[in-house]
């Protein structure tokens, strides 16, 4: 008799322990009774009726979820492999258990035919520029078809895109002559902009007649600094103009001198008679002389 009651009293104590359970304050518990839902219980201590409820603890902490490398084909026929990493928690414990089997994995699948597909949609370029956008594409995505589970997607984030050697060296090429480009393109505005302002320069020195002289003496005087032997200086056209009518005067001038010195009465032929005449005076003289 006493040993059954010893046994009784064991017994109760063993169900007693196992009716009495503790949640954590992030956990809730998803309680059923004879396979149907009752509540959710949580935090703290709860009674469970042995053989009779049933609980299942469920975490609603976030969870960070690493999405594997993915192989995906860009708009552009690209092949790159993109990895990504979701973070999301469960919002309602009751839908989380009942509506799903096991949400952690069907959300990690989901995400991957969601990166998959997302991805598909867009260029290399955008995948590698725009990767805001992209994240909060594939984040709305995967809220729409969590919200049912009572699952709350908050962030996604590609982590890597990995692209091939190949594709790697084309975007280099295409980087530097999108470079030369934005600098032939720099280079010609700046040509542009210093020809309106050689223009008003030369305008404003044209207004005086030295000022392109005294611009010329500047320019020497700069190269004059420099040790090179050899000084090219400018020389304007209208002082070429203006010795090339100075050297056409001179020669019209020179046939007109020669024709006065051959006439027979000109200064040269007086000044042969007069040497003639002034010779014939010495000869009288030394004769005169001679005979005295």
């Amino acid at each position: 008799m006493f040993a059954n009651l010893t046994a009784l009293i064991t017994i109760l104590v063993i169900v007693l322990f196992t009716a009495f359970r503790i949640l954590r304050e992030y956990e809730r518990g998803v309680v059923f009774t004879l396979g149907r839902f009752d509540k959710v219980k949580g935090p703290g201590l709860i009674i469970i009726i042995p053989g009779i409820q049933k609980m299942v603890r469920v975490d609603l902490r976030t969870v960070v979820m690493d999405v594997p490398s993915q192989d995906v084909i860009s708009r552009d026929n690209v092949s790159v492999k993109v990895n990504a990493v979701v973070y999301f928690r469960v919002v309602d414990p009751q839908k989380s258990i009942i509506q799903v089997e096991n949400f952690l994995s069907a959300t990690s699948q989901f995400a991957q035919t969601t990166l998959r597909s997302v991805l598909g949609k867009h260029e290399l370029d955008e995948m590698l520029a725009e990767r805001e956008k992209l994240n909060l594409d594939i984040q709305k995505a995967l809220d729409v078809q969590t919200d049912a589970w009572g699952i709350k997607v908050s962030n996604v984030e590609i982590k890597h895109v990995d692209i091939d050697e190949s594709m790697i060296r084309a975007i280099a090429r295409q980087a530097e002559a999108e470079r030369e480009r934005r600098a032939k393109v720099i280079h010609a505005e700046g040509e542009l902009q210093a020809s309106h302002k050689l223009m008003q320069a030369a305008q404003t020195l044209s207004r005086q007649n030295g000022a392109m002289q005294l611009r010329y003496l500047q320019t020497l005087t700069s190269i004059a600094s420099d040790k090179s032997n050899t000084i090219i200086f400018p020389v304007s056209m209208d002082l070429m103009s203006t010795l090339t009518n100075v050297l056409k005067m001179q020669n019209r001038r020179g046939p007109d001198e020669a024709g006065s010195a051959d006439e027979p009465g000109g200064p040269d032929a007086t000044d042969e008679t007069t040497l003639g005449s002034s010779r014939m005076e010495e000869t009288a003289t030394d004769q005169a002389n001679s005979s005295a």
